[in-house]
């Protein structure tokens, strides 16, 4: 057993004063040595938090005693250290950037798990379809998927008519969690779809519960993991590095600050570029120091998971003031 957590969810739910949850969950981190990114939102929360198995239990427990959220699933995964180094509570207009202008509460593909979509992976009449960016799908697919070359959930309309010709087959979406499928799902019923699925908890629950069978590559994650294997039973690999053409699953964002692309790179490609993805990435003034992983952090001076919080400003200060005066260890 590894010493830390990962825990990815999501919960469709509305919420009328999302900035008070947002500043009590903030606390409730920052008291359980949490870190990662939430969004709350009128519509419910989404969220990726790392921390000891105990801390995360707790706020597991946390989450589900708001009986607004308390059929959340989450998606448990071990870690040989925290997946972040910072906390980020934010309020946004949508758990999901989309503007489907759907409501997954109203109606939405039907859920299909784990167990129910190994079995159809090999049915003739169902066509499952990536509802990933393009950077997540190169690098791991379900094999024979179809997918669509968008950077966004956003993109989603201009990307239908690639598909229309399916409209009399069994459609099963997925995507890293299953919260892109809630609102994807949604989206192509109201385009005329009919029979419209989705993978309830997405590729890594799928990898949890069935051992990720048939699922090409790895799974892009957007902590500091960046990849993660999913497929236990026949794994192979299907990227390759960006630099030399081997096959390669192992990705990196680029050094340079201004580019940041999301690719592929093997370890020799990435050593000899110190992290940069061409000759004009690795010559620029902002490049930034590689370490051997590809993935960076914005600079924060004097950072602090108390940031971000702008009201219970008296808890703070306690919360502060004890931190003073607690003994060295």
């Amino acid at each position: 057993m590894k010493p830390f957590k990962v825990i990815l969810y999501y919960f469709y739910a509305p919420i009328e004063d999302t900035e008070t949850y947002r500043d009590e969950h903030h606390l409730f981190c920052v008291q359980h040595n949490l870190l990662g990114r939430i969004i709350i939102a009128p519509e419910g929360l989404n969220g990726t938090v790392s921390g000891t198995p105990e801390d995360c239990e707790a706020y597991m427990n946390y989450v589900r005693s708001d009986s607004r959220f308390k059929d959340v699933q989450f998606k448990v995964e071990e870690h040989d250290r925290v997946a972040f180094q910072k906390l980020h509570v934010r309020v946004k207009d949508e758990i999901v950037n989309s503007d489907l202008g759907v409501d997954p509460l109203v109606r939405t593909g039907k859920h299909l798990e784990p167990s129910e979509f190994k079995e159809i992976l090999n049915d003739p009449n169902v066509v499952l379809v990536d509802m990933r960016s393009d950077y997540e799908h190169e690098l791991g697919k379900f094999k024979g998927a179809i997918t669509f070359d968008m950077h966004n959930l956003r993109e989603l309309p201009d990307h239908i008519h690639e598909i229309e010709h399916l409209k009399d087959k069994k459609i099963v979406t997925y995507c890293t969690g299953g919260i892109k499928c809630e609102k994807a799902s949604a989206y192509l019923l109201e385009q005329g779809f009919q029979d419209v699925y989705q993978l309830h908890g997405g590729i890594i629950r799928y990898g949890l519960e069935e051992g990720g069978e048939n699922f090409d590559g790895k799974c892009y994650v957007f902590d500091n993991r960046i990849a993660v294997e999913v497929n236990k039973v026949n794994p192979t690999v299907i990227s390759r590095c960006y630099i030399c053409d081997e096959p390669c699953d192992r990705m990196i964002n680029c050094a340079n600050a201004e580019c940041n692309t999301h690719v592929p790179v093997c370890h020799k490609c990435g050593e000899e570029m110190e992290g940069a993805c061409s000759p004009e990435c690795k010559a620029h003034p902002d490049k930034r120091t590689y370490d051997g992983t590809g993935y960076y952090v914005s600079n924060s001076n004097h950072y602090h998971p108390l940031q971000g919080l702008k009201s219970q400003k008296k808890n703070i200060k306690k919360m502060k003031l004890a931190h003073r005066t607690e003994p060295a260890q």
